[in-house]
């Protein structure tokens, strides 16, 4: 009788002070019952839901009507069909404080998988021109800044170069 009120308390114990338990998450047990007691379980297997959703991304901040959105100041560029996101949002470079990348709203005017800039003698694969001055999405480093260009990861430049199309339109937004 004596073990049946230790065990009982130590259960007692155990469900009001589950917040106590030793390192790794599951109390320290001397006896082999109260191991197995639905009380002594780790506070990891809590009453709550185990799978919540992650609340939705927000919108991009272009336009609905448009097919490919950049945000320069979120560093941000997502394709878009009919208002909804289709791809993205990815991580982009562009142009820093010497060559600026243009803000507003163009046209696809033309597109290059292997393209090489004239200026710099640089590789751009999968170049998407959409700006004047040769400004284009395309592969790139990520963490310094381009000559005015929307740089992408070599899977979001591929991305972008499969889905636009010239003549479908980019914004650009601050």
């Amino acid at each position: 009788m004596a073990r049946f009120l230790v065990v009982t308390a130590a259960v007692a114990c155990l469900a009001s002070c589950s917040a106590e338990a030793a390192p790794g998450g599951s109390p320290r047990q001397a006896s082999a019952p109260v191991a197995s007691s639905p009380a002594s379980s780790s506070p990891a297997s809590s009453t709550a839901p185990s799978t919540t959703t992650p609340p939705p991304p927000p919108p991009p901040p272009c336009a609905a009507n448009v097919r490919a959105c950049v945000s320069l100041s979120s560093r941000q560029a997502w394709l878009l069909r009919g208002g909804r996101v289709e791809y993205g949002p990815v991580p982009i470079s562009h142009g820093g404080r010497a060559n600026p990348t243009p803000t507003g709203t163009y046209p696809v005017s033309w597109k290059d998988e292997e393209n090489t800039s004239s200026i710099y003698g640089t590789p751009m694969p999968y170049s998407v021109f959409f700006a004047p001055g040769g400004i284009a999405f395309h592969q790139g480093d990520l963490a310094t800044d381009s000559h005015g260009c929307v740089r992408l990861s070599m899977a979001a430049a591929r991305a972008f170069f499969t889905s636009l199309q010239p003549g479908e339109t980019v914004q650009v937004l601050p």
